[in-house]
């Protein structure tokens, strides 16, 4: 039986470790838990342990969990327009914005009864041709045309690089930082999974999203 308590401890002082190695203060460091393709269970022993923000990739799979179990949901998954309806109220942030028409649809179907929804550019920062994100430069256009949306507020970028892209990361914090000195206020950069979110965090991430150190690996 995997100890879930255990493994977020570990990744816990991990993150506590990257942040004091660069200066940061560790609290500034938001832990998703990747919960993508796990049993509820799982879940539910994670937020025993005290864990609050979890990341889902399949939209179906976010909405029954979160149907179930009230916790900070965020998806992380490619979006398709036809699955943003399964989303827009169960969901509290989305990180995989990668053309307008997705941000309009959220928009348009959250509630108003609910604050905005909270959603983040997805950045296809190592320019591979077979990835999701938009390219550097036609983020600043999508971050404008995504604030003038009334139910969705845009907080941050997020990445998944290529493994062997070294400045992938420092790219990134400089892209958020540009898009601030123009005005967006963004607080979220969301970038470093199990592998790699010492190297994120020593960067600027501000929310690292972590799934098999904790849950183990998929099967």
């Amino acid at each position: 039986m995997i100890d879930i308590a255990a493994n977020l401890d570990v990744v816990r002082q991990r993150i506590a470790t990257a942040a004091a190695n660069a200066g940061r203060n560790p609290a500034d460091v938001t832990l998703i838990a990747v919960s993508k393709t796990k049993p509820l269970a799982l879940v539910e022993a994670a937020l025993a342990a005290g864990q609050i923000s979890f990341g889902e990739n399949y939209a179906q799979e976010l909405q029954e969990k979160s149907q179930q179990q009230a916790a900070d949901w965020h998806f992380i998954g490619p979006l398709q327009s036809n699955k943003t309806k399964l989303i827009a109220n169960q969901a509290q942030w989305v990180h995989s914005i990668d053309r307008l028409k997705i941000a309009q649809r959220l928009s348009d179907q959250r509630s108003a009864e609910l604050p905005p929804l909270n959603v983040c550019i997805q950045v296809n920062i190592s320019d591979e041709p077979q990835k999701a994100g938009v390219p550097v430069n036609e983020v600043a256009e999508l971050a404008a045309q995504i604030k003038r949306r009334p139910n969705v507020v845009l907080r941050g970028l997020m990445c998944i690089p290529k493994p062997d892209d070294a400045g992938a990361f420092e790219r990134m914090r400089d892209l958020f930082e540009q898009l601030n000195e123009g005005g967006c206020q963004l607080d979220c950069l969301s970038m470093g999974m199990s592998s790699d979110f010492e190297a994120a965090i020593a960067a600027g991430a501000t929310h690292v999203r972590v799934g098999t150190a904790i849950f183990g690996s998929r099967k």
